[in-house]
């Protein structure tokens, strides 16, 4: 029965057509600012092998349908994932930067800015560690969660990576419109002296040629310290910032835990998501109104995606 079920899908999994529709937005977006885009080759190349990559994993599993060529295809989508993120910033970055406006609707509302005061306020080293383990656990909990999909409710294993997915880009080009790099980026062009002052200036196309970013907080001398400190040389860019799509999607992969009942995999995902919500403000990577918009979000794009899978 699983067997026939997967010879049905002939043409591109639903979570492939979300991947195609923002690769599609991008180069709509790409053909508006061409000139002022720096490594216009480099991200044709990128967009290039994506439609490769995501054709040959369609052909293997049309040549050899089974579970695992179908995971495969998932696979390879969850790998561009990490491809794209940093592609939002050669996008966002020729458009006036935003970060004023948040952090001062930051001030606004709260009357200081939490992410400058929170790792002072709580400068403990197993605190630091914690907030940091919470940060780095954003694949590791997705992978989770597939691979519990896959095994135990592979009935629902399509539509949980396209629930992920479909999330993953919803904030993609959130982000490549809204070019918010966050504290981390911000606070050190300003100077932390006058972000305490609650002066926030605009710095116009500051980030276009600028990506240096304040250390994180905390317990230098950590392990998951260092970790957090390695994924983000490796991949972190002044974009993404509003909303948080950590927060935003490990919301949803909260929910899709949820949806399974199993207490197993809740009390695994549970305390990570919620160091994941605190721990995003703690290390500067965003402002409070960034997590908040992330949970938000992340509930309405869980339910919105949901609902629409369930009627196809």
């Amino acid at each position: 029965m699983v067997q026939k079920r997967e010879l049905v899908v002939r043409g591109l999994m639903a979570a492939e057509w979300v991947g195609m529709a923002y690769l599609l937005f991008t180069l709509v977006f790409m053909a508006c600012v061409w000139s002022r885009l720096p490594n216009i080759t480099d991200m044709l190349v990128l967009r290039g092998g994506y439609i490769v990559a995501t054709l040959a994993a369609m052909f293997v599993y049309r040549r050899y349908p089974s579970r695992w060529t179908l995971f495969l295809r998932v696979l390879v989508q969850m790998v561009f994932l990490s491809w794209w993120y940093p592609d939002t910033y050669e996008l966002n970055r020729v458009l006036p930067n935003l970060d004023h406006v948040f952090a001062q609707w930051e001030q606004t509302l709260f009357g200081c800015q939490p992410s400058l005061l929170f790792s002072q306020k709580v400068p403990y080293g197993w605190f630091s560690e914690l907030m940091c383990l919470g940060y780095v656990s954003y694949f590791p909990l997705m992978l989770i969660t597939y691979l519990y999909y896959f095994f135990c409710r592979y009935q629902e294993f399509q539509m949980a990576a396209f629930v992920m997915l479909g999330s993953f880009f919803a904030y993609y080009v959130v982000f490549v419109l809204l070019p918010v790099t966050g504290p981390q980026f911000y606070y050190l062009a300003v100077g932390t002296e006058k972000i305490a002052a609650g002066i926030f200036p605009n710095m116009g196309d500051w980030f276009l040629t600028h990506s240096e970013r304040m250390a994180a907080p905390g317990w230098t001398e950590g392990f998951f310290y260092h970790l957090l400190d390695i994924t983000h040389d490796a991949g972190e860019r002044p974009t993404a910032a509003f909303p948080s799509s950590h927060v935003g999607v490990t919301t949803v992969v909260m929910l899709l835990a949820l949806r399974t009942r199993s207490k197993g995999l809740i009390f695994t995902i549970l305390p990570f998501y919620v160091a994941m919500c605190f721990s995003t403000v703690y290390i500067y990577a965003h402002y409070t109104i960034d997590a908040i918009a992330g949970l938000a979000t992340g509930c309405c794009l869980y339910f919105v995606l949901v609902n629409r899978i369930i009627r196809r």
